[in-house]
């Protein structure tokens, strides 16, 4: 696994930390009013969240991916599963409405395993989120060869960056949450939507593209950059 590999890694991490949801907003909620150390808590159990839907997506799709790996239609159903995930973000009618408070109450007191706990479990009753890891499982599995190693450092490196950029949320929580507006929301997930949307037609078409095709194409790439 290259450097190439690792940047997208974080990339992925980056961009799943800023789909706009309850997650989110409760994120910002628990670091203005309950401190940093309050909302570091409340993001362990959404990464654990995480962590949980990578390993139900790995293992549930694995003797799949073993079968197919090879089979270039397992980029089409990659593909596929990131575009519905990216046209239901787009057309969410409740895009405007998420600024609401989520119907989570935080504790009045400092309790950071309940905190962890509340943050686990509103992220895992988001079933978006689990469809967006298969997608990605079913892609990046068979792109590292199967390898357990690699497809571990490429995911440690996922959570990495979700959890570096949830840091930057929790120390900027007012300036965020001044400037999300309900319009500022609604443009910033239909973005989202459509960059899901055109991951996704990308990935379709790697399954329609002979791969030896793609290898030439990626040395002639390489050939220019050099």
């Amino acid at each position: 696994m290259d450097f190439y590999d690792l940047k997208n890694a974080f990339f992925i991490g980056f961009f799943m930390s800023f789909m706009i949801g309850p997650v989110f907003f409760m994120l910002l909620k628990t670091s203005i009013l309950k401190g940093i150390r309050a909302a570091i808590a409340f993001d362990i159990g959404v990464i654990l969240g995480d962590i949980t839907f990578i390993l139900i997506a790995y293992f549930g799709s694995r003797s799949l991916l073993e079968k197919i790996k090879d089979d270039p239609r397992l980029f089409f159903i990659g593909g596929l599963v990131l575009i519905i995930y990216g046209l239901i973000t787009y057309l969410d009618k409740n895009n405007k409405k998420e600024m609401e408070e989520p119907q989570v109450e935080i504790p009045e007191s400092n309790n950071y395993f309940q905190l962890m706990i509340k943050g686990f479990f509103l992220n895992f009753i988001n079933v978006g989120v689990l469809a967006f890891w298969l997608g990605t499982v079913l892609v990046i599995g068979p792109s590292l060869d199967m390898n357990s190693t690699h497809i571990f450092w490429y995911f440690a490196v996922v959570i990495l960056g979700y959890a570096i950029s949830d840091i930057g949320k929790i120390l900027l929580a007012k300036q965020l949450k001044n400037k999300l507006t309900p319009l500022v929301i609604y443009k910033i997930k239909r973005g989202m939507g459509i960059l899901l949307i055109v991951f996704g037609a990308v990935l379709m078409l790697k399954g329609f593209i002979p791969k030896d095709k793609i290898d030439t194409l990626m040395e002639k790439v390489e050939i220019k950059k050099s």
